[in-house]
C-alpha cells in the first residue's frame, strides 16, 4: 500500500478511527499498521488520540514510515485556540509532529483568513509536516487556498457512490490537491446490495467493499480512509491495488450518485455544493 494520491504525500488508502475508543482503538490501529496500512486518521473531537498514539507505538512501525493525520475542531479555529489544539493533540498522540493537520469543519463565526494564517504558523513551528482542509465547499476552499502561504494538500470530505461530489472533486483537481473520502463505504448496507457493485464483485472475484474502495482510489486525485471495528476487514479493505475496474464499471457505480445521500450533515455544516 505505497500508492499515494496524485503528487501528494498522502497514502491512497488509510485507516479511519472515527467512533473507535480505548483498547479496541489502540489494537485496531496497531493491527492496521502491521497489516500494511501507513496512513492513520484521527481528530481531537474523536476523543481517541491517546489510544491511537498507543497503537502507533505498539505496532513497531517506524515513525518515518507512518502518515498520521489529526484535525482541529470547528470551535477551536481562532488563532490561539488552534495552536493550543495542535499542541494538545501532539501530547495525546505522544508525537512531536503529525504529518497532516486539518481544519475539521469551517466556522463562519471566525475569520477564515485568521484560521488559515494560524494553520500556517503551526506548520512553521514544525508541529505538522503538511496542512489541509476537511468539509470545505468549493467556495470556501478557494478562499482558504488564497489565504494560505503554504500549500494546502487536501480537502477531506464525505464521499461514496451515493453522494455527488463532482464539483468538489473538480475543484480539488484544478487546485492540484487531493480529495480524501471519509465514509467511503456508506457504512455498507444497501450500497453493497446495488447491482452495479454486486456484478463487479462477481466479475473480479472480490467483495463489495473492495469494489467500492477500488472505485475511490481509481479516480484521479482521490483517496479513502475506511473505518472498521472488525480486524478481519483490515486486510480485506487493503487488497484493492492488484486489480482495476473497467471504465463501464466505474461509470455504472458512479451513476448511483443521483441518490445524493449524505450521512454527515450537522447543524454547523456549511451550505453544501449542489449537483
Amino acid at each position: 500500500m505505497t500508492a499515494t494520491i496524485g503528487d501528494t504525500a498522502i497514502p491512497a488508502l488509510g485507516f479511519g478511527t472515527w467512533t473507535l475508543k480505548g483498547d479496541d482503538c489502540a489494537e485496531l490501529v496497531e493491527q492496521a499498521l502491521r497489516t500494511g496500512y501507513r496512513s492513520i486518521d484521527t481528530a481531537a473531537k474523536y476523543g481517541n488520540e491517546e489510544a491511537v498514539g498507543a497503537g502507533l507505538k505498539a505496532s513497531g512501525v517506524g515513525r518515518d514510515e507512518m502518515f498520521v493525520t489529526t484535525k482541529v475542531w470547528w470551535t477551536d479555529l481562532a488563532p490561539a485556540a488552534l495552536e493550543r489544539s495542535a499542541e494538545a493533540s501532539l501530547k495525546r498522540l505522544d508525537l512531536d509532529h503529525v504529518d497532516l493537520l486539518l481544519i475539521h469543519w469551517p466556522n463562519p463565526r471566525i475569520a477564515l483568513k485568521d484560521t488559515v494564517e494560524a494553520l500556517n504558523t503551526v506548520l512553521r513551528r514544525g508541529l505538522t509536516r503538511h496542512i489541509g482542509l476537511a468539509n470545505f465547499t468549493t467556495g470556501l476552499m478557494r478562499q482558504a487556498l488564497a489565504f494560505s502561504e503554504a500549500p494546502l494538500i487536501c480537502n477531506q470530505v464525505e464521499y461514496h457512490p451515493y453522494l455527488d461530489q463532482r464539483k468538489v472533486h473538480d475543484a480539488c483537481r484544478a487546485a492540484g490537491i487531493a480529495m480524501v473520502s471519509y465514509c467511503p463505504l456508506y457504512r455498507g448496507g444497501p450500497l453493497f446490495e446495488e447491482r452495479a457493485v454486486i456484478e463487479a464483485a462477481t466479475r473480479h472475484g472480490r467483495t463489495p467493499a473492495q469494489i467500492v474502495l477500488r472505485w475511490h482510489v481509481q479516480q484521479d486525485g482521490v483517496g479513502a480512509i475506511p473505518r472498521t471495528s472488525r480486524r478481519e476487514r483490515l486486510a480485506e479493505n487493503a487488497q484493492i491495488f492488484d486489480f482495476s475496474l473497467s471504465e463501464a464499471e466505474m461509470a455504472t457505480i458512479g451513476a448511483l450518485r443521483t441518490q445524493n445521500q449524505r450521512l454527515c450533515d450537522f447543524d454547523f455544516a456549511p451550505d453544501w455544493d449542489r449537483p
